[in-house]
């Protein structure tokens, strides 16, 4: 990846990041939501970390269903601003 290309992926998540700021000053009770699923989402790989991956799958399916999660609550906010 070229210093240019670097640059700009940096400066599209610090938009991303105000924009996503800007909604939680809208909305505090869906901004407070989505960090407790961040959240949820940082145990569930520290716990498939502690026991080396080998859960059978279903933590692998809560981190997806937490990231579906995410994205509701995306919709929710969308949908809120309207």
């Amino acid at each position: 990846m070229t210093r240019r290309s670097r640059i700009a992926l940096a400066l599209v998540g610090a938009l991303a990041a105000l924009v996503v700021g800007c909604a939680s000053v809208a909305h505090p009770n869906l901004a407070s939501a989505r960090q407790f699923v961040h959240n949820a989402i940082g145990k569930v790989t520290d716990a498939q970390k502690a026991n080396n991956y080998d859960m059978q799958g279903h933590a692998a399916r809560a981190r997806k269903l937490m990231e579906q999660a995410l994205q509701e609550i995306d919709l929710a906010e969308q949908a809120a601003n309207q």
